[in-house]
C-alpha cells in the first residue's frame, strides 16, 4: 500500500475512534511508526487529511448514487442504504459539529442535503402520478415528510449513538413507516413486490396500546 493511501486510513481510523478534534499529528504519525516530518511531507497538516477523506466520501457518494433517471421509491431505497453505509465508514464527520460547520465541508454537506430531499420530494411527486400514493391529505404534510425523511437518514447514527443503541438497523424502515400510510393500494402492491411480505411484517415492535405501559403511580 502507498505511504499516502496508508496514512489515510489509518487517520480514518483514529478519528472515527477518538474525534477529528481530538487527534493531533504527532499522534497520528506516531500509530503509524514514523515520523512527524515523514507524515506532512504527505499531508502538510490536519485539514489537508480532512479534504482528502471528504473528498474520498463525495467521490463515493457521486459514483455511488443511481444516476439520474426515474425517481422512483426503489432508486431511493439504494442511495439510502449508500448512505447509511458511509455514514459509518466516515462516521467521524456525521456525529461532530464542529466537522460538519467547517468551511470544507459545510457547504457540501447542505447541497447534498438539499438534494437527498428534492429527490425525495420528486419520488413523492411520481409515486402520486403513478397513483401508488394518495393526494397530500393537508397541504405541508409531503414537504414535512420528505425533510421527517432526510433526518432519519442524516441523523440516524447520531440518534443510535445517544441511545446506546447497538443493533445494526438502519433507519429506513422509520421512513417507510411514515409513508406507508399514503400508499393506496396500487402502492401497496408495489412495495410488497419489491421489498417482500417479510420486510412488511418485520417492521418493529408492535405498538403497546394498553395505557396500563405508561401510566406509573
Amino acid at each position: 500500500m502507498e505511504t499516502k493511501q496508508r496514512i489515510l486510513n489509518q487517520a480514518l481510523k483514529v478519528f472515527n475512534k477518538s474525534g477529528y478534534g481530538a487527534v493531533n499529528l504527532f499522534e497520528l504519525a506516531k500509530s503509524l511508526d514514523m515520523s512527524r516530518g515523514n507524515m506532512t511531507y504527505h499531508f502538510k497538516d490536519k485539514e489537508a487529511l480532512l479534504k482528502e477523506l471528504t473528498d474520498q466520501l463525495w467521490d463515493k457518494l457521486t459514483n455511488g448514487m443511481v444516476a439520474k433517471g426515474i425517481p422512483s421509491f426503489q432508486n431511493l431505497h439504494h442511495d439510502a442504504q449508500l448512505y447509511y453505509r458511509l455514514q459509518k465508514e466516515y462516521s467521524f464527520i456525521f456525529h461532530d459539529n464542529q466537522v460538519l460547520k467547517h468551511p470544507l465541508i459545510a457547504p457540501k454537506m447542505k447541497s447534498l442535503c438539499d438534494k437527498i430531499i428534492k429527490d425525495i420530494e420528486t419520488a413523492i411527486a411520481f409515486s402520486i402520478q403513478l397513483g401508488n400514493m394518495k393526494e397530500e391529505p393537508v397541504p405541508g404534510v409531503y414537504n414535512n415528510l420528505a425533510v421527517t425523511s432526510w433526518m432519519m437518514m442524516f441523523f440516524w447514527s447520531s440518534q443510535q449513538m445517544i441511545r446506546g443503541d447497538k443493533t445494526k438497523e438502519d433507519g429506513e424502515k422509520v421512513i417507510w413507516s411514515l409513508l406507508l400510510p399514503h400508499l393506496t393500494e396500487k402502492g401497496m402492491a408495489s412495495f410488497k413486490k419489491f421489498f417482500g411480505e417479510d420486510y412488511l411484517a418485520d417492521m418493529g415492535e408492535k405498538f403497546d396500546q394498553n395505557m396500563d405501559s405508561y401510566l406509573t403511580f
